[in-house]
């Protein structure tokens, strides 16, 4: 059923009292194939609030950043937050580069695994 043009899909969600006829909602939305080298779409980046309840620790700095580079560059900040804001920014930054370092060397460590060919006798 799954052929490589668009497919057409129904997706019913509860809703509540309000959402029409024993409150279901219809929303009909429209999935296609996607190719191997089609790039991922990119992801929208978490909120301070929705990294720290379910992110990782990785994903609430990089929150922070955007949070905190929103704050330094607002034109209402006042003068005096603006030293210990772009100290924190700094800090913010070097945590994050260390994450992906560390990651790195993770990666490079462990290099990239072959198979081996499968042996029957083995089990």
């Amino acid at each position: 059923m799954a052929d490589e043009k668009a497919a057409q899909a129904e997706i019913y969600a509860w809703g509540g009292a309000d959402s029409g006829p024993e409150g279901v909602i219809r929303v009909a939305r429209t999935l296609r194939v996607v190719t191997a080298d089609e790039p991922a779409a990119p992801m929208k980046p978490k909120t301070v609030t929705e990294a720290a309840d379910a992110g990782t620790t990785r994903e609430l700095l990089v929150a922070m950043r955007a949070r905190i580079a929103k704050a330094v560059e607002d034109r209402n900040t006042p003068p005096r937050d603006l030293a210990a804001l772009t100290k924190r920014l700094v800090e913010v930054v070097r945590d994050i580069e260390a994450i992906d370092a560390r990651e790195q060397q993770e990666v490079e460590r462990d290099g990239p695994v072959s198979d081996e060919a499968f042996d029957a006798k083995a089990i």
